[in-house]
């Protein structure tokens, strides 16, 4: 375009002075640009330094960076796996708490029952103990009236031995009254005999005090015992002196012996029937 647009010299010294204007504009561009590519190059000299400096210190911040990274990775891989060791404790621990806890509750549950049944069977020994006591208090009773039934029953049975001991000395001394009330008659039939005519004042005594016997009633048995038991002399000749018993009082003796053995015979009867 420039030779196009070159223009037509009138002489060469024109000519030749163009051209040496513009080799002179050309080199002094060259050398502008050569002064320019120098300072580039310096800039980029000083720039590529400066860039290899902030590229080492790049490089080694990428290296601290990527250790960082390795260890934080590192340290992740310890958290999981101490994570995960952490998690299947608990999660055992979980199971045996969970298993411990349906065994508490289990435990809960019976012992509420045990409860219950100590409540009722609490309340079953309470009834049991009232009915025991109210029983208690009944046989007690029943004791006592059976004791002093057995009391009673020993003192009529104490009497009623003693009322034997005296029954056996009465029948004695009434055989003894008989024997000599035999004698006595025999005496009285042979003297009798021996004096038809005239009596003896003792046969006469003799037949009043008998017909007087005879008409004597007889004596309970009270108070013939209490009179025997009181004065026991009466027992052996049936009179409280020593003197020798008329045939009246013998007389008036087996009666009552007689009234008394068949009221003591009763009375054992009754007692045996009971």
């Amino acid at each position: 375009m420039e030779m196009d647009m070159m223009p037509k010299f009138s002489s060469k010294d024109e000519e030749i002075d163009f051209w040496k204007a513009l080799s002179l504009k050309y080199k002094k561009g060259c050398e502008e640009a050569q002064e320019e590519l120098l300072e580039f190059q310096e800039g980029s000299r000083e720039l590529e330094a400066e860039l290899e400096a902030q590229l080492g210190q790049a490089e080694h911040r990428v290296k601290d960076l990527h250790s960082e990274n390795q260890r934080l990775k590192n340290e992740v891989e310890t958290l999981k796996e101490r994570l995960e060791q952490q998690y299947s404790q608990s999660f055992k621990q979980i199971s045996v708490l969970e298993d411990d806890l349906g065994q508490t509750r289990s435990i809960k549950e019976k012992l509420h029952k045990y409860v219950r049944e100590l409540e009722q069977s609490n309340d079953d020994l309470e009834r049991a103990k009232r009915a025991t006591i109210v029983s208690l208090e009944n046989f007690e009773q029943r004791l006592n009236q059976a004791i002093e039934r057995n009391a009673f029953l020993e003192s009529e049975l104490d009497e009623k031995e003693s009322l034997l001991v005296s029954v056996q000395r009465l029948k004695d001394e009434a055989r003894d009254l008989r024997q000599e009330l035999a004698v006595r008659e025999r005496q009285a039939d042979m003297s009798r005999m021996s004096a038809p005519s005239s009596p003896t004042q003792d046969n006469i005594k003799m037949d009043s005090a008998v017909q007087a016997s005879l008409s004597l009633p007889a004596t309970p048995l009270t108070k013939s015992l209490d009179n025997a038991f009181a004065n026991p002399s009466v027992l052996s000749n049936g009179y409280g002196s020593n003197c020798p018993l008329t045939p009246s009082a013998r007389i008036s003796a087996l009666n009552i012996v007689s009234d008394l053995l068949r009221k003591v015979g009763r009375t054992i009867r009754v007692g045996k029937d009971e």
